[in-house]
């Protein structure tokens, strides 16, 4: 990423952008449009409502948690007649709720929804919602992948979710700066009638630029040659080693908080992420002491609790490079720390 600057309107950007983008696609397993914006991951998220829907247009918001949340936030900020059916954080979303709420208004157009929820540390059952949203209502599905493309399976065009949306600095292991979206047919067939306001985020200007191996506007090219490194490394390790690994650091994570007499926030095993483990923070300590000490003499950051979970529990991510060594050594650090503040 410290090399220099080239021509972003050159052949050698031509090179970079069409090499990152078919790379891309292989880890989305997508032969939809896809995109490279300049943007942290919600730039991704709001290009996928404003190129798919027009102010006033009925939207089921499925949330169990602080992002799917705030997805939906998003589309009450472009006027969407937004529904919001909610789920207890902690709990795996119900493709059931999803179906009755789609039985109960015919008229919805499309559903969102964040498939791996990072301030519960839950992965949705995305596979079974497509199914429901796509193969039974034909309704179109938006997907917050910010936290889950890269690390845990999720076949776009095997599921049938018409727009992906995802960011670099977790599964891509590069710092934040770079958006990716993924496109489908009938996402593209809402777009000729989307009327919410557009001009940065437009994939219709995204797509005419990237037939010339461009971009409408600048790109971030330092991440640019950072998302190329990366994508040869999970390219050579392979998806399926990319999944695994990351199955395995998540149920290690998890066994060894358990161990420790620790409760994680998801109690189904099969929901419970890889990619982020939340767990409760003990009754009677102080936690915000816990976390200080943890960073200051430990060297070991840890991540507290959204919205109402602000103070009841603290979130270990597992994201990209980590490994179980780096994970053993947060648990040794925990195993330190908690008895010196009453656990």
């Amino acid at each position: 990423m410290s090399d220099h600057m080239i021509n972003h309107r050159g052949p050698e950007f031509f090179e970079l952008i069409t090499e990152c983008t078919e790379k891309l696609k292989q880890v989305f397993m997508t032969e939809n449009d896809l995109f490279i914006l300049t943007s942290s991951g919600t730039g991704a998220l709001e290009a996928s409502i404003v190129n798919t829907l027009s102010p006033g247009d009925k939207v089921l918001a499925a949330s169990a948690g602080s992002f799917g949340d705030r997805y939906a936030d998003l589309l009450d900020a472009y006027g969407a007649e937004v529904t919001r059916i909610t789920f207890e954080w902690g709990e795996p979303i119900d493709p059931d709720g999803i179906r009755q709420g789609l039985k109960d208004d015919p008229e919805i157009k499309a559903v969102i929804v964040t498939h791996n929820e990072t301030s519960t540390g839950v992965t949705h059952d995305l596979q079974s919602i497509a199914s429901v949203v796509k193969g039974e209502f034909g309704k179109l599905l938006l997907v917050d992948a910010v936290s889950s493309l890269g690390c845990v399976p999720l076949p776009v065009d095997g599921w049938d979710c018409d727009v992906v949306s995802t960011g670099s600095q977790k599964g891509f292991m590069i710092p934040p700066g770079l958006a990716f979206i993924s496109f489908g047919r009938d996402a593209w067939e809402a777009q000729k009638e989307a009327a919410m306001p557009r001009f940065y985020f437009d994939l219709e200007e995204a797509k005419k630029y990237l037939d010339r191996g461009q971009t409408p506007w600048t790109p971030n090219l330092s991440a640019m040659y950072g998302l190329r490194a990366a994508l040869e490394n999970i390219m050579d390790e392979g998806m399926e080693g990319v999944f695994g690994r990351h199955a395995s650091i998540g149920q290690f994570t998890r066994d060894g908080v358990r161990a420790m007499g620790l409760e994680l926030l998801c109690a189904d095993e099969a929901r419970a992420s890889n990619t982020v483990t939340a767990v409760k923070m003990p009754i009677h300590i102080d936690g915000e002491q816990m976390m200080e000490i943890m960073r200051t003499e430990e060297n070991v950051v840890l991540a507290g609790g959204q919205g109402k979970l602000t103070g009841h529990i603290f979130r270990i991510g597992i994201w990209a490079t980590l490994n179980e060594e780096h994970i053993q050594e947060v648990l040794d650090a925990l195993g330190r720390v908690l008895p010196r503040v009453g656990f």
